[in-house]
């Protein structure tokens, strides 16, 4: 490999939720001198530690973490504000002589970092759903006027019954935090990170991946995550905020309300995990050909294969 000894180093570690990264990320961390990055959409948040699997004590001692934590789950934290503040803690690593290593399972967020925001960028297919989802529990009208709270041109520009440019205005909005008429009206360009970059991707094989989820979530109940989400609950806050879609909160906020049975909400909620981590080695795979690729879930066993494919 080549490395560009022009350029200061930045290693980025992705791949499905339960695949090991986290782990993966602080043993690179600890071998050399890295600084650790959040690089997962639901991680910024403060209140849902559990559920989101945010780094615990043990992990904090080991090695520097940022943005973990750092909004509250009353904000949206767009790609362009988590791009903002990862390249600010980037060039902090830097100027401490750490290597920044970035980990998460939010491929637009490291998309971003390597290649810039274009005039419109692709969007995690997250963000499609939940838009799509919100247009089909709403309806039309409703929808409209809900655009029209984020993104008034395009809102008054199309007609109710255009449902596809409707919900795409609203997905590029929850993506990049930017209404789509403002991107359509030539917002420059954010440039890609002036670094040298490798990529490590771990895509275990889906049947061990699916293992993995379903533990992780029971690990999860037993943890606390359903007292967590009735502390959630408690702030009351609108449904279509990024927190309250979390994987496993409205599953067991469906059970804290009496709706379901904590049996029905517990395999409601690791079948929407196995079904966004298929989506996320789908992600993976297409948009990061060039990558490093590790087979298998992560273990200290892999530890020295995949460090003699660290170039830094």
């Amino acid at each position: 490999m080549i490395v560009h000894k022009n350029l200061p180093p930045l290693l980025i570690i992705g791949g499905p939720t339960s695949s090991g990264k986290s782990d993966l990320a602080i043993d690179v961390a600890v071998r050399l001198n890295g600084l650790v990055i959040n690089a997962d959409s639901m991680q910024v948040y403060r209140e849902l530690r559990i559920l989101n699997a945010r780094p615990d004590d043990a992990a904090l001692f080991q090695a520097p973490h940022r943005l973990y934590g750092v909004l509250s789950a009353t904000e949206r934290c767009s790609v362009g504000r988590w791009r903002e503040m990862a390249v600010r803690e980037i060039e902090i690593a830097w100027n401490d002589g750490k290597l920044p290593v970035l980990v998460g399972g939010t491929g637009l967020y490291l998309k971003v970092l390597i290649e810039g925001i274009s005039e419109i960028p692709e969007v995690d297919p997250i963000f499609r759903e939940e838009a799509n989802a919100l247009h089909d529990r709403i309806g039309a009208k409703e929808f409209c006027m809900e655009l029209a709270k984020v993104d008034l041109k395009s809102a008054e520009r199309l007609s109710e019954a255009d449902t596809q440019r409707l919900t795409r205005a609203y997905e590029v909005y929850l993506a990049t935090g930017t209404p789509l008429s403002e991107w359509h009206s030539d917002a420059p360009q954010t440039p890609a990170i002036n670094a040298d970059i490798q990529t490590l991707l771990l895509l275990p094989p889906k049947a061990e991946l699916y293992v993995a989820c379903d533990g992780r979530f029971d690990s999860m109940l037993k943890a606390g995550a359903l007292d967590e989400v009735r502390s959630l609950l408690k702030l009351k806050l609108a449904p279509s905020l990024p927190a309250m879609k979390a994987l496993g909160v409205p599953e067991l906020s469906a059970h804290i309300r009496g709706k379901t049975t904590l049996t029905q909400a517990t395999e409601d909620s690791k079948r929407a995990t196995r079904n966004y981590a298929k989506r996320q080695i789908t992600w993976f795979s297409n948009q990061f050909g060039k990558s490093e690729h590790i087979s298998a879930q992560y273990s200290e066993s892999l530890l020295e294969e995949i460090f003699s494919k660290i170039r830094f």
